[in-house]
């Protein structure tokens, strides 16, 4: 039996980025606790995906959004969409990242990173957020990074964008605690994922990342589960304008 203060039933979450590592791992920890998941990524199946198939395996409804966040008009149609909704929790996990020296970073690609990392997070931030504050409850919870503390080599767009993460929660949190909406953020470290298989297959940086870690291990995604789940419940009902790290002691090295 789940224990109430991380009981999720009934309730309803949005997580973008929904398809694949961390924010597929989210899906499912929610729907394991009792949430019902909106699952959204640029290219999720309408059906029959691998999110929908382990959120159903643990009893949780899904629906599927194909949405691409480097597209202002597809966002805001998804904002509007989920804004006539009671959406309880909103996981703001869908994110890229362009590694390319600051001296010859494309622009293309600079508008890209905070498009995607940025731009569409508030947007789908406001819409339901609104939504939140007149019922007077709800969970958002964004996706930051350690680069939301740190400057990162390579990644000037992607720590541009985690940094201003950060920032937004705080301000949000700010303004909307008192109304019965937390808003937080949880900053992974070197998860094992898509985003860092180029550090991964990287022989050097991989050790000397690993040589940081106290952990002495990669993360997997589904080290954020347990967090996202106490992030979205009850059990984090004081809780506000945080960006927690799940880094393996990293930050603390």
């Amino acid at each position: 039996m789940t224990n109430p203060m991380f009981d999720l039933t009934g309730r309803t979450a949005v997580v973008t980025g929904a398809k694949r590592g961390i924010g597929l791992a989210i899906a499912e920890a929610l729907a394991a606790a009792g949430a019902d998941i909106i699952g959204v990524s640029a290219t999720l199946e309408p059906v029959g995906s691998l999110v929908q198939q382990r959120v159903e395996a643990v009893g949780g409804k899904f629906t599927a959004h194909q949405v691409d966040f480097a597209d202002r008009d597809a966002v805001l149609d998804l904002a509007a969409e989920l804004a006539t909704e009671t959406i309880d929790i909103l996981v703001n996990n869908a994110g890229t990242i362009e590694r390319t020296p600051a001296a010859e970073h494309p622009l293309d690609m600079w508008d890209r990173v905070l498009t995607v990392n940025l731009d569409s997070q508030f947007v789908l931030s406001q819409a339901v957020g609104r939504s939140m504050l007149a019922r007077g409850s709800g969970k958002i919870i964004f996706t930051a990074s350690l680069l939301s503390f740190q400057g990162g080599i390579n990644v000037p767009g992607y720590t541009a964008s985690k940094s201003a993460i950060a920032g937004l929660t705080k301000a949000l949190a700010n303004e909307w605690a008192s109304q019965g909406v937390n808003v937080n953020a949880i900053a992974p470290g070197y998860i094992a994922t898509d985003n860092t298989r180029a550090l991964q297959d990287d022989p050097e940086r991989s050790s000397a990342i690993l040589d940081r870690i106290p952990a002495g291990r990669w993360g997997k995604a589904t080290d954020l589960a347990g967090v996202a789940v106490f992030l979205s419940s009850p059990a984090s009902d004081y809780v506000s304008g945080i960006t927690l790290p799940v880094d393996g002691g990293w930050l603390g090295r």
